[in-house]
């Protein structure tokens, strides 16, 4: 994007700092931070006996394997040493600093040739020491224990090099600014690239540039940890990590493996948990927003499509204190101009661009108003802010109710999101870039959304996942046609990839797994999980009610949003009635812009396409003369051929593995698109935000029980699904695909046809059956009576005549001649024999006659 010229290389810069080692001494502490190689090393010294602050020195230089040695040979005393892999930040909350460290990570996936990974343990390091004898403030401990409820080995992912915050067309894109804080509307961009000569001495010459990107903070959950380390002059030392789900698996085509990755993005913004964060803020932040982005990559050839999810951005909530499991619905601010949802849509069209599509599956018709409420407030904002846009670019609002469509005739849930989904994607389009074909970009995002963004929300995302799969495909090369059928490995797979990544997020935000599942809406869910359902839903209750206020305590120290302080105002979190002014910050108007202006000039001039990924901004960029830098050189970051690696550790051989596992032992039909019968497999299971396994199965799919009991007809769309599971009759099964229809027959291709064997061959057939058994002494044991032993090989013996080739009885080695030499062959050998040991050197001139007579006779 941004760039048509394929001689122009954009390489983002590889973190140099992948490896760290925590000296602490009483004094100081020392990060030693080095490459992956362990060539290179970089350090920071922490003084330890500052008071209540932070003191963080950087030595500009950077040192060798040589140098670094001797300085830890010259530690003093005998330093505690704790080796990691990344700095995540400091927190203070009382008394004194923090430092967290990574100490274990997994490889979870790979975006081309950048590798991703997850935290698997952290280390939390005091670093000013107590020097007086005072008591510890009382507070201090129960703080950091709030603080460390949020398990960092829990669904958060880093990359050394790939921004993880950004999608992959953004970090496709060419940079246009540079700089950490830029003003698109007055700061000048850079040349056009397809019109930069890049002073090379040959027209095609490739040119590389490194740049450092510009993350997203929404994004970034340690941000408030980094801010003590804004200062230091290398940014490497900066390890942003963020929350959510990465998935990644395979699918087979006949040998070739398709990489399918899933990356869903956590917004640290109004984050929390249920029923604690409905809504949005005055800044446009919803709850539960996330965004879910799918690669599909074959190796060369990349492909994503992104879409995402969030509560309706108004102001509403539900009031918990009744101890009830459905809430009533209530809107707190009314908002007649539409100030809030313009805030949040105004930020989907810079980022995304248009057209913004609206699918929600909030109930429309209840006879008790409850979800009805949120609903129109929805339509009422896109409708009245629809009137300042142009007609071309205008959001979309679909309404979707599953419930209903589930109790009509012949209705079926997901053949009618199919149909929904298909006009989706037509209408945003897709993100592909190969080598020497055309680029496909996406414009505009699709955002689903229900009550609590949960259940329903998952299954219309698989939808809408299901048919980008396919014209994913289609633009890959590997299918005819973007239909996919249900039950084939293929969607299966993709199946198991949306249930997991539903279940994670059901456990961030809701505090438990999925309820409803994607087979309760295609009504091929059993009734014997009926009771995993109720359990499901006692643990989401239960972790509302009681949990809910401690998560949401330590979520908002975890982010910054409450800071601990030692004065009278500061009231400790646990006192406060409610985090309403934290999250709800009112700013009022300073400018003099109109409200109907509610897009910006830049945002609007840029539509369809996303103002961001047109405008993109990065912190560094420099050009380069050798694209085998170690900063910039993705291969060896990637395959680490300095160091042994076990092939079952490696990340690639393990995500080949897993097509294995949604492919039946025995089957005719290897292709990944047709219809399979699939046995039942256990998905694997994640952890919660609190780092406590769930109780239930990833797999238990519901048809009783309602989604976060937020609907009014739960009942009803239960004996819906009953009555039509029981009415249901499976679909014939299409026909297998053999080696017959696939291929040219015998007779075309060799001119010859497998035909039965003649009566004369299986005559002959048979006579050597019986010779084989007459050989093995017959069918009968040894114990069998010999007369009728004798019978059984009589009967054996029928119609087979045996004549012998020899008579062992009578031939002895006394009858056997010795062979004869003739005399010319005694007579060379003797001649051999005396002839010299060294006639293959050089002969005297007295010996050429005595060879001469010897190669004469040969």
């Amino acid at each position: 994007m941004n760039n048509d010229n394929p001689n122009i290389v954009f390489n983002p810069l590889i973190s140099c700092i992948q490896k760290v080692v925590l000296y602490e001494t009483r004094a100081r502490l020392y990060l030693v931070g080095s490459n992956n190689r362990e060539t290179r090393f970089r350090l920071l010294t922490i003084d330890r006996l500052a008071h209540n602050r932070l003191s963080i020195e950087e030595n500009a230089n950077e040192f060798n394997s040589l140098e670094i040695r001797r300085f830890v040979a010259s530690l003093t005393g005998s330093p505690k040493v704790t080796s990691a892999y990344g700095v995540l930040g400091f927190v203070r909350f009382l008394e004194g600093y923090y430092l967290l460290l990574v100490t274990k990570r997994k490889c979870c996936a790979h975006i081309g040739r950048h590798l991703v990974y997850t935290i698997k343990d952290t280390v939390m390091v005091r670093v000013n020491e107590v020097t007086s004898q005072r008591p510890p403030h009382p507070h201090e401990d129960r703080y950091k224990r709030m603080f460390q409820n949020i398990d960092l080995r829990s669904n958060f992912y880093f990359s050394y090099s790939y921004d993880l915050t950004r999608t992959l067309q953004y970090n496709e894109s060419a940079p246009r600014f540079v700089g950490a804080k830029v003003d698109l509307d007055r700061d000048e961009p850079l040349p056009d690239w397809n019109k930069l000569t890049n002073n090379v001495a040959k027209a095609h010459e490739r040119v590389d540039y490194a740049f450092r990107s510009d993350s997203r903070k929404r994004f970034v959950w340690n941000a408030y940890l980094l801010q003590p380390m804004e200062g230091i002059m290398l940014k490497d030392w900066l390890l942003e990590i963020t929350h959510g789900f990465v998935s990644q698996s395979c699918i087979s085509i006949f040998g070739r493996h398709v990489n399918v990755c899933l990356v869903a993005r956590r917004s640290s913004r109004f984050a929390g948990t249920r029923f604690l964060k409905r809504g949005a803020n005055f800044q446009g932040d919803v709850a539960n927003e996330v965004e879910t982005e799918q690669i599909v990559s074959d190796g060369q050839r990349m492909c994503a499509f992104t879409q995402m999810r969030g509560s309706i951005p108004s102001h509403w909530s539900q009031d918990i204190s009744k101890m009830v499991p459905k809430p009533q619905i209530q809107l707190d601010i009314f908002d007649p101009y539409a100030q809030t949802p313009s805030l949040h849509f105004e930020r989907l069209l810079f980022h995304y661009g248009a057209p913004l599509i609206m699918l929600n599956l909030v109930k429309k018709r209840e006879r008790r108003k409850h979800e009805s409420i949120i609903s129109k407030e929805l339509e009422y904002s896109i409708r009245y802010l629809n009137q300042f846009l142009p007609p071309a670019h205008r959001m979309k609002h679909i309404h979707f109710d599953m419930a209903r469509q589930s109790r009509l005739s012949g209705g079926n849930v997901m053949e009618q999101l199919a149909i929904h989904a298909e006009s989706i994607v037509q209408m945003t389009g897709m993100f592909f870039k190969a080598a020497g074909s055309d680029p496909g970009l996406q414009t505009g995002i699709v955002r689903t959304n229900c009550v609590d963004c949960l259940d329903r929300t998952n299954s219309a995302q698989f939808a809408i996942g299901k048919c980008a799969l396919g014209h994913q495909l289609e633009r890959l090369g590997f299918v005819k046609s973007a239909k996919l059928e249900f039950d084939s490995d293929c969607v299966t797979m993709l199946e198991n990839l949306y249930e997991e990544h539903g279940d994670t997020l059901a456990l961030q935000y809701g505090g438990s797994q999925l309820v409803h599942r994607i087979k309760t809406y295609r009504k091929t869910a059993p009734w014997g999980s009926q009771g995993s359902d109720v359990m499901q839903t006692l643990s989401r209750y239960y972790s509302n009610t009681f949990s809910d206020t401690e998560k949401q305590h330590s979520i908002n120290i975890f982010l910054g949003i409450y800071k601990p302080s030692l004065t009278k105002q500061g009231q400790p979190i646990w006192e406060l009635q409610t985090d309403y002014d934290m999250h709800n910050a009112f700013v009022p108007r300073t400018n003099s812009k109109p409200l109907t202006d509610w897009v910006r000039h830049k945002v609007r001039e840029c539509l369809p396409q996303s103002c961001a990924d047109s405008n993109k901004l990065v912190r560094e960029l420099f050009r380069v003369h050798s694209s085998g830098l170690e900063m910039i050189d993705a291969y060896s970051n990637y395959h680490q051929s300095f160091k042994w690696t076990d092939l079952s550790e490696h990340i690639s051989f393990e995500i080949s593995q897993l097509a294995l596992r949604y492919m039946p032992t025995f089957r005719t039909n290897y292709s990944p698109f047709q219809r399979q019968i699939q046995t039942s497999r256990k998905a694997r299971q994640n952890p919660s935000m609190t780092g406590q396994s769930s109780t239930g199965s990833m797999n238990s799919n519901s048809s009783s029980s309602s989604e976060g009991d937020d609907s009014s007809s739960d009942e009803e769309l239960s004996a819906s699904f009953a009555e039509k599971e029981a009415n249901q009759t499976e679909s014939a099964e299409p026909a297998a695909f053999t080696l017959a229809s696939g291929l040219p027959s015998m007779e075309e291709i060799y001119g010859v046809t497998i035909s039965p064997p003649s009566k004369q061959s299986m005559a002959v057939y048979k006579k050597y059956v019986q010779m084989g058994k007459l050989s093995s002494g017959g069918t009968r044991p040894a114990q069998t009576a010999v007369a009728q032993r004798d019978q059984e090989l009589a009967k054996i013996m029928r119609g087979i005549t045996l004549r012998p080739l020899s008579d062992y009885g009578t031939d002895s080695y006394l009858s056997v001649r010795p062979p004869v030499v003739p005399r010319k062959s005694q007579l060379i050998y003797a001649e051999y024999c005396r002839s010299r040991s060294t006639f293959n050197a050089v002969p005297k001139l007295e010996e050429f006659d005595v060879l001469y007579q010897y190669v004469q006779k040969l």
